[in-house]
C-alpha cells in the first residue's frame, strides 16, 4: 500500500513541480517584465528550489563523450556488450585518429567496474569511469531498476548476482582487473573465490573499495539497523509490490524511495544546508555553484528498486549471519572459499570518514584471502575521505586513483602465475572450517 501512496503523491506533485519551474523562469528570463520587479531573484530562486524538491528524478546518463589521454582528446562511445534481465554490461570504447595514442590505448589494462546494486544507479560512478578511461579499457555493470523487469523473468537472488559477475568476467576475459565499490565487494569476492575453487582462471587483480566484507568491524548506523532488526522485520516492513503502472507490476521489491529516505535521514542537516546554499547561490547569480548542486542531486535523488529476494538475502548473508567471514556461505552446491584465491592480487581501499562502511570492514578481505601471498596484497586508507570520496571527487582523483592505477599497472605488466590446479569434487563440496 505504501508504494501506491508514494505513486499517488508523485502524480499529485508533478503538475506543481512543472508550475514552479515555469514560474521560476518567469521571474528570471531576461525578456520577461517580471524579471525587473523587486525581489524577483529571490522569487525565482525559491520557485526553482520548490521545483527541484517536488520533481521526479529519472535515471541520469553517463554522458561521457570524450576523455583526455596524454594530452589528446579521445572520443568515447557507450556500448552495450551483454544484456541480462537485471543488468547490462556496458563498455566505454575509445576512438582516435592519432596512431600513437591508439597503439597506446590498445595495450592498456582492461577493467571491470562492478557498480553497487543498493538504491542508486551505476551512473553514481561516473567520475570513477571518467578517471579510469584515461589509462584503461573500461567495462561497468549497469543494474536494471526492478520495477522495469517483468515477473516473467523470475526472481533475482544474491547468488544470481554472484553468477552475473562470473559471467561478465568470463565474457571480458581473465586478463581483466575487477574493481568493486561498496556493496558488491562481498558478491565479487564470492564470485572470484568460486572461480578459483573450480580451477578457472581468475582476474589479474581485484580492488575492493568501501565494502562490508566484515560488517562486525566498526559498525555504522547502516550496519546497526541491519544487525539489530530481525529478518522477518525487514520482510514485513520494507518489502512492497510494484504498482500496475510499471512493467514489473506485482514484483516484490525494496523501493528505492525508502533507501533514499534512509540516506537523507542519516545527515538531514547537511542536506538542508546544501539546499539553502543552493537558494543563496541562485540569488547571488553564482551559476557554477548552483550547477554543481544540480548535478549532485540529479544523481543522488535518482533511485532504483531492488528485487526483494536479493535485498533480503544480502541482509541475512552479509549483515546477520556474516556468512562470508564465518565460512558458511554456500552458492548452489559450492562453498565460498576466499582462501582458494592464489593468482589474483588484492587491493583494499577505505575512507577515513566513511559513515556507511566502517574502518576495517573492507580490510578484512586480506585475512580471508590467505592464499594470496602478502607481497601481492595492499591496503590504502584515504585520509579525509568519506564514503563517496573514495570513488568520486577530488580525493578520488588525486589520492585514491593514483594508488589504484599503479596497482593495476603492476599486475597487468607482471601478472601472477595463472596456472591453477583443479580441485577434486570432494574438495569443492567440503564444508570449510570457519575463517
Amino acid at each position: 500500500m505504501l508504494y501506491q501512496l508514494y505513486e499517488t503523491q508523485r502524480a499529485m506533485l508533478s503538475p506543481f513541480a512543472e508550475f514552479a519551474s515555469a514560474a521560476a523562469k518567469l521571474y528570471s528570463h531576461p525578456l520577461s517584465p517580471f524579471t525587473h520587479l523587486p525581489m524577483s531573484q529571490k522569487m525565482s530562486a525559491g520557485l526553482d528550489l520548490m521545483h527541484r524538491l517536488a520533481k521526479d528524478y529519472e535515471k541520469p546518463e553517463f554522458d561521457i563523450r570524450s576523455i583526455n589521454v596524454d594530452g589528446t582528446e579521445v572520443a568515447v562511445q557507450e556500448l552495450v556488450v551483454q544484456t541480462k534481465p537485471f543488468c547490462r554490461l556496458l563498455r566505454f570504447k575509445r576512438y582516435t585518429d592519432d596512431s600513437k595514442i591508439l597503439s597506446q590505448m590498445k595495450t592498456q589494462p582492461t577493467v571491470l567496474v562492478v557498480a553497487p546494486l543498493s538504491g542508486h544507479h551505476s551512473t553514481l560512478l561516473r567520475d570513477t569511469v571518467r578517471q579510469l578511461l584515461k589509462d584503461h579499457k573500461v567495462f561497468i555493470t549497469d543494474w536494471t531498476d526492478a520495477r522495469m523487469v517483468s515477473l516473467e523473468h523470475g526472481p533475482f537472488h544474491l547468488n544470481d548476482y554472484v553468477q552475473y559477475v562470473q559471467d561478465f568476467i568470463r565474457h571480458i576475459g581473465a586478463e581483466c582487473h575487477v574493481i568493486s565499490v561498496c556493496q558488491p565487494t562481498v558478491p565479487v569476492l564470492a564470485a572470484i573465490s568460486l572461480m578459483a575453487s573450480r580451477g578457472e582462471a581468475t582476474p589479474r587483480s581485484m580492488t575492493m573499495m568501501g565494502g562490508p566484507i566484515d560488517a562486525r568491524r566498526s559498525p555504522t548506523a547502516v550496519n546497526n539497523l541491519a544487525m539489530n532488526k530481525s529478518h522477518s522485520w525487514f520482510q514485513n516492513n520494507v518489502i512492497y509490490r510494484i504498482p500496475s503502472n510499471y512493467p514489473g507490476a506485482g514484483r516484490a521489491v525494496y523501493p528505492g524511495f525508502l533507501q533514499h529516505t534512509g540516506f537523507v535521514a542519516m545527515n538531514p542537516d547537511r542536506h538542508l544546508t546544501s539546499h539553502y546554499d543552493y537558494f543563496l547561490d541562485l540569488v547571488r547569480g553564482d551559476d557554477d555553484s548552483a550547477e554543481s548542486h544540480r548535478q549532485f542531486y540529479d544523481e543522488y535523488n535518482a533511485v532504483l528498486d531492488l528485487p526483494a529476494e536479493y535485498y533480503l538475502d544480502t541482509i541475512k548473508t552479509v549483515f546477520q549471519e556474516f556468512a562470508l567471514v564465518n565460512g558458511t556461505w554456500k552458492v548452489g552446491e559450492e562453498w565460498v572459499r576466499p582462501q582458494d584465491i592464489r593468482h589474483t592480487a588484492l587491493l583494499t581501499v577505505e575512507g577515513e570518514l566513511d559513515d556507511i562502511s566502517g574502518a576495517g570492514q573492507t580490510r578484512a578481505a586480506h585475512e580471508l584471502c590467505s592464499g594470496i601471498t602478502t607481497e601481492h596484497q595492499q591496503h590504502y586508507d584515504a585520509k579525509g575521505a568519506g564514503h563517496y570520496g573514495i570513488f568520486s571527487g577530488r580525493r578520488w582523483r588525486e589520492m585514491v586513483y593514483p594508488q589504484v592505477q599503479r596497482f593495476i599497472a603492476r599486475y597487468d605488466s607482471q601478472p601472477l602465475n595463472t596456472r591453477q590446479t583443479t580441485p577434486n569434487s570432494a574438495q569443492r563440496r567440503r564444508r570449510p572450517s570457519p575463517a
